[in-house]
């Protein structure tokens, strides 16, 4: 035999060999471990994860019960953030996903509270132009002509013009308007009165006492009058300030506390300038389809039926509110 015939047979040996390694190692990783060399350089899953145990993993797998996941507090959290650093826009952004996508989060009650704040500095503006307009006076023109027209409210026009009183309208002069296309949302189960643009959240107000003639259903209807309007003089609702809560969500609960005190001095203040009449009205929303007012919560109420709400919020809600506008009570599903 010669040299190269010794070197070919040796090369096709060693070919075979490879291949005949190769098939084993495949049938011993897709179809059943072979062991022995086989098991050394690839080890069985079963038999890596049974000699290394991961402690951790198995408590947390053996628990009793699983530990509760909150994704709105981390958003919540992210949202804080953003507001420390100045970045409003992006933190609203934040705030309204924990309120409308996580609802039931721990962190979705203050959630509402700053986005309703931020949604109220707006509104309550006299100077902020988002969704507002502005109408120039033509002749004929009268307030109660522009209020129906831009589907608004007296009250709003004065309040967003700074006006006293219903004056003379001036042709070529300017009133700045908005529409008033709120809905509200009555959840008798969690104690809240919600308003809302479409779907979007503005703010909401806490029921301090509810009372009906009989059980409340789930029920759509309207705001079918409103009481404590005066027609030649109109009292100025008092309306609390938002921006320290919109910006420090840290100390809400005591500047919300302390603007409302605020608030009501003023509006003490305030009535020693009205007209008597001006300072004993009361305010009350009337629905339609139900015998139910929303009203003022106050001593003089007392076994009264109807939405009790705080008298400083009844006001705010009587400013952004008309006769039309929606409102739904919604009672959780069983």
């Amino acid at each position: 035999m010669s040299l190269w015939t010794f070197v070919k047979l040796l090369a096709a040996a060693a070919v075979i060999g490879a291949i005949g390694f190769t098939a084993m190692f495949v049938y011993h990783m897709a179809v059943k471990p072979m062991g022995g060399v086989f098991e050394k350089i690839v080890p069985h899953p079963a038999v890596v994860i049974n000699a290394q145990p991961d402690a951790e993993f198995a408590e947390s797998v053996n628990a009793a019960e699983m530990p509760d996941v909150d994704p709105g507090e981390k958003t919540f959290q992210k949202a804080h953030e953003l507001i420390v650093l100045g970045k409003l826009a992006e933190a609203r952004e934040k705030l309204n996903t924990v309120v409308n996508i996580f609802p039931s989060s721990s962190s979705a009650p203050i959630a509402r509270h700053i986005v309703g704040e931020m949604n109220l500095d707006d509104i309550l503006s006299t100077t902020q132009v988002a969704g507002k307009q502005t109408h120039v006076i033509k002749r004929g023109d009268s307030f109660l002509g522009i209020a129906a027209h831009y589907k608004t409210t007296l009250d709003y026009i004065v309040h967003l013009n700074g006006l006293q009183e219903l004056k003379n309208l001036v042709p070529g002069e300017e009133l700045l308007v908005m529409p008033l296309e709120y809905r509200l949302l009555i959840e008798p189960q969690r104690k809240a009165l919600s308003l809302w643009d479409g779907g979007r959240f503005i703010c909401e107000y806490p029921i301090v006492h509810l009372e009906a003639a009989g059980k409340l259903t789930n029920l759509h209807t309207t705001i079918s009058a409103k009481t404590g309007q005066l027609e030649t003089h109109r009292s100025k609702p008092a309306i609390k300030t938002h921006a320290d809560t919109a910006t420090k969500p840290e100390i809400k609960a005591k500047a919300k506390a302390k603007t409302k005190a605020k608030t009501k001095a003023q509006t003490k203040a305030d009535a020693t300038a009205d007209t008597p009449a001006e300072a004993n009205a009361v305010k009350a929303i009337q629905l339609a389809k139900l015998p139910l007012q929303i009203r003022a919560n106050t001593a003089d109420e007392a076994g009264a039926r109807g939405i009790f709400l705080n008298p400083v919020d009844i006001e705010e809600l009587f400013l952004l509110t008309r006769v039309g506008n929606t409102v739904e009570i919604r009672l959780p599903a069983h």
